[in-house]
């Protein structure tokens, strides 16, 4: 398998509220081609959804390292019943692996909560093969106003953002976001040669990192829905729902899904959008 074809993407993101996601899903499918030879870490692989959906289409070899112990619980709870997946609990500034290990490397949602963003890309510059590819995605700076219309309200006033908290929005946890040329030029300065940028997702629903994140991670991961609507909101149950409209999650998400119809998955530069995304190569 090297890239998703469209039956299986809309499978592998049945359950998907978050449109950005859905699409740094295609460019990491499409730039790490993630055949069954070759050995792909995601470095801060969080709840492991990236590599649920890898392990579903390749018999790729797969890593995840993690540092937050309460969040790689649950990776290794959501993977716990696909085999040969490898989950290590270690600092992106010191990982445990030996140089010139990984084909691919996802770095997705990752930069923006390092304190020192270079000395973590150098890293991963180590741990790749000479001619590896890393698929890079991070918030942009220049976000649409109804994807976070408090944090850009308070940005335009001159205040500063929320970052924790149900109101957090794009901002939670992060030290910050990226413009195109800063994220190219910390990419290079790490040695890496860049290869392609995109940025994606323009049209979105109002409030929807609130509400996704904000209020529909916390009920999920707490149990508090009904089975039906927690199997057709969860990323990692995606063959658990049968897409029946009177479940209304699968109605929400065709209402997140008609917004995002007009998105593409390179936007052109000057227009706001949700992510960058970066595709670089560690030369031979």
């Amino acid at each position: 398998m090297t890239t998703l074809d469209e039956a299986t993407f809309l499978r592998l993101t049945r359950n998907e509220a978050d449109m950005a996601f859905k699409k740094r899903v295609r460019c990491i499918f499409e730039w790490l081609e993630p055949t069954d030879d070759k050995v792909i870490l995601d470095c801060g692989c969080g709840r492991g959804f990236y590599l649920n959906m890898l392990r579903a289409v390749s018999a790729c070899q797969l890593y995840g390292l993690e540092l937050e112990p309460e969040i790689i619980a649950k990776a290794r709870a959501n993977l716990a019943a696909l085999p040969a997946i490898t989950l290590v609990r270690a600092s992106i500034y010191e990982q445990p692996f030996e140089d010139a290990r990984f084909d691919g490397v996802i770095l997705s949602e990752v930069l923006e909560h390092l304190d020192d963003d270079l000395r973590g890309l150098r890293e991963v510059h180590r741990v790749l093969k000479p001619n590896g590819v890393v698929a890079i995605t991070v918030p942009n700076a220049d976000y649409p106003f109804w994807w976070d219309p408090i944090n850009k309200t308070l940005e335009t006033l001159g205040l500063p953002p929320i970052k924790r908290g149900v109101l957090a929005g794009i901002w939670a946890n992060h030290v910050r976001l990226y413009r195109r040329e800063q994220l190219r030029n910390v990419v290079e300065a790490a040695g890496f040669i860049v290869e392609e940028e995109r940025a994606f997702t323009h049209y979105c629903f109002p409030f929807i990192h609130n509400l996704v994140y904000g209020i529909g991670k916390p009920l999920l991961e707490s149990g508090a829905l009904p089975k039906r609507m927690a199997q057709a909101a969860d990323r990692t149950a995606f063959d658990q729902n049968d897409g029946s409209l009177l479940n209304p999650i699968n109605l929400g998400l065709a209402i997140l899904n008609w917004f995002d119809r007009p998105n593409q998955l390179s936007e052109p530069e000057g227009v706001s959008t949700v992510n960058l995304a970066l595709k670089a190569r560690k030369p031979a």
